[in-house]
């Protein structure tokens, strides 16, 4: 029970620093910079779908790759929300500086 409780502990303190690192990278001025943990994650995700079994039927084996696929890209698209947010939230911001540098003019 004690080594459950730490390795639930572990795995929510990864999850929280992933998504400060990604705000971290997110804010920074360069683009790409936010753009790799989704990038890594969506890799995993396609590495997820090479672990997928054959069955024999197809269509088993088709919902199977679809569904890894979807449950893989969950935090690919988590970290894409954080990422959006944090480029138009900077967005705006340099818009602002800019509309109040033409009024100081």
């Amino acid at each position: 029970m004690r080594i459950m409780t730490f390795a639930l502990v572990g795995v929510l303190l990864f999850l929280v620093a992933m998504v400060v690192l990604q705000i971290f990278l997110s804010r920074r001025e360069n683009k790409w910079a936010g753009r790799i943990l989704p990038i890594i994650t969506f890799g995993s995700s396609l590495v997820m779908m090479l672990n997928v079994a054959h069955t024999g039927d197809l269509w088993q084996t088709a919902g199977a790759l679809i569904s890894v696929f979807v449950a893989g890209n969950i935090p690919t698209a988590v970290l894409l929300a954080i990422y959006f947010a944090c480029r138009d939230a900077q967005r705006r911001r340099k818009e602002l500086n800019k509309m109040n540098a033409q009024d100081l003019e």
